[in-house]
């Protein structure tokens, strides 16, 4: 019997013909698709900020190109730039999109933080194109916020209590460590005539004097959040008394609320003085964006309270509650269209409650969209008498849960989620509203909405901690993410009603 006879295997053989990358995928496979959307967008935003650049040096790789590579690794779940460089190399689907470039991964990450300011407007391209192939329908939406993870570990934040005491701790060791230098060297200079360093008593010293310049670096940041806080609010009670004042009948109250006005504006001033010499914070142009921010926690003089926290790694992120342990990380917040799950509007903040973030998500959808939806659900973390009212002002018909659902418990729950509960006229009306059976059917759907959307981001695709830094930069980085989940939506949705024509600009 004759021996089996193998194919040919010669990793040597030369190719006797030009090979076409497309070959090397099925038509049909994710990545052209992908490709097919990207292609269709507007990327003036971008390439209008690359034109500005000296056009001399080497050539910068095409903008869609780059665009299609972090979209397409954020679909697959991949996020370090260092792994989307190594996939041009291992994944023949990334090899195929860039056409055998590669990319160093400096340049990936470079790209992505340089136009992450794009990123809104390109979001809005492709939440249109969804809304063309009929996957938006604004008859009932859902609002719903998750806590993800800072880039920084919550073991490397401090106190302003605590800072004081390290502070004080380390400047004692600091001057008994030069005083032990100091005594080393005089006893080596009358040991052997010539002084020298004393090395480890140098490199602890260094350590400690490194140590002791960042917490007095966070220290002083934090003082000047917490004073910046305590002026917004002033100014906030400085403005709200002058508008009672102005429906005040009674002259002698009147002139009460003038006068605290007056004192608070006085006060506001006098920190603003304090501040003068203090250097500006240069990245936070993203930390007013219609949405709420975290406020130090301080007290009537502007200071910090002994437990207000800052970070050293990430300062714009807070210890946040999540279950039932605790992050350092920022509050995602996301409004879903009911029909096929496309996010109308997203945000970040570093505010952990969720209450203050419905009328800004409301806003934001309505920018996106031009219209308000028809129904609105949200869990009792939303719950207001200001948020009724604010929905019932712009015409939307609100179900919003007034407690926790328990198991077995009916629709709108009647356990407290860490709110106090409002037995007004606004609180009832909405209890009643949700106990009623169109009520229960309506509200039962939030879940099929809007949960599934956190689901898929953070657990198909692992988005559970972002990679960048710093408020402004996170916020573009969850844009990336939501407008991802909406391409994948869109490209997965056979068929593609006329997505072939160019999104009109946001």
């Amino acid at each position: 019997m004759g021996h089996k006879k193998y194919r040919s295997w010669n990793l040597d053989q030369q190719l006797l013909f030009p090979p076409s990358m497309r070959d090397w995928l099925p038509e049909d496979h994710l990545v052209y698709r992908f490709m097919d959307v990207v292609d269709v967008l507007d990327l003036a935003s971008i390439t209008d900020d690359i034109h500005t650049k000296d056009p001399r040096g080497t050539r910068p790789y095409h903008p869609r190109m780059m665009l299609a590579l972090l979209v397409y690794a954020y679909g697959c779940g991949i996020y370090s730039s260092r792994k989307i460089s190594a996939a041009t190399y291992d994944m023949i689907p990334f090899r195929v999109l860039t056409g055998d470039q590669h990319p160093h991964f400096t340049v990936i990450n470079e790209f992505r933080t340089r136009h992450l300011r794009a990123l809104p407007e390109l979001f809005v391209q492709v939440f249109r194109l969804c809304g063309r192939a009929g996957l938006v329908d604004l008859e009932h939406v859902a609002l719903d916020g998750s806590k993800v993870d800072a880039n920084a570990s919550k073991h490397k934040a401090m106190s302003h209590g605590r800072m004081e005491e390290e502070i004080e701790r380390l400047d004692r060791e600091v001057r008994e460590l030069l005083a032990r230098a100091e005594q080393a060297d005089a006893e080596e200079d009358e040991r052997y005539g010539q002084g020298r360093d004393a090395h480890e008593i140098s490199g602890e010293l260094a350590r400690r004097e490194d140590r002791l310049e960042a917490i007095r670096r966070a220290k002083a940041e934090l003082e000047q959040e917490a004073r910046e806080a305590r002026i917004r609010k002033l100014r906030q009670i400085a403005e709200n008394q002058r508008s009672a004042a102005k429906t005040e009948t009674d002259a002698t109250e009147r002139k009460r609320k003038l006068t605290r006005a007056d004192n608070a504006e006085e006060e506001a001033d006098r920190l603003v003085g304090e501040q003068e010499d203090t250097e500006p914070d240069d990245d936070d142009s993203g930390l007013d964006a219609g949405l709420p921010s975290n406020q130090v926690p301080n007290t009537k003089k502007g200071t910090p309270t002994p437990k207000a926290q800052r970070s050293f790694t990430d300062p714009d992120s807070r210890i946040m509650k999540r279950g039932g342990s605790y992050l350092q990380g920022y509050n995602c917040q996301i409004v879903v269209d009911g029909a096929h799950q496309i996010i109308l509007a997203e945000g970040v903040t570093n505010q952990a409650p969720d209450q203050e973030h419905l009328a800004p998500m409301m806003d934001r959808l309505l920018d996106n969209v031009g219209q308000f939806p028809k129904r609105l659900t949200a869990d009792t973390g939303y719950m207001s008498e200001d948020n009724v009212v604010y929905c019932q002002d712009q015409g939307i018909d609100a179900y919003i849960a007034v407690g926790r659902k328990k198991h077995g418990s009916d629709a709108c729950g009647q356990e407290d989620d860490g709110q106090v509960y409002q037995d007004n006229d606004v609180w009832r009306a909405m209890r009643d509203k949700l106990k009623t059976d169109n009520g229960r059917e309506i509200y039962r759907h939030r879940k099929h909405i809007v949960e599934p959307v956190f689901g898929h981001v953070k657990e198909a695709r692992r988005f559970r901690r972002f990679s960048l830094r710093g408020i402004s930069k996170v916020r573009g980085e969850w844009t990336l993410v939501s407008l991802v989940h909406n391409l994948l939506k869109l490209v997965n949705a056979p068929p593609l009603h006329s997505c072939q024509q160019t999104p009109q600009p946001a």
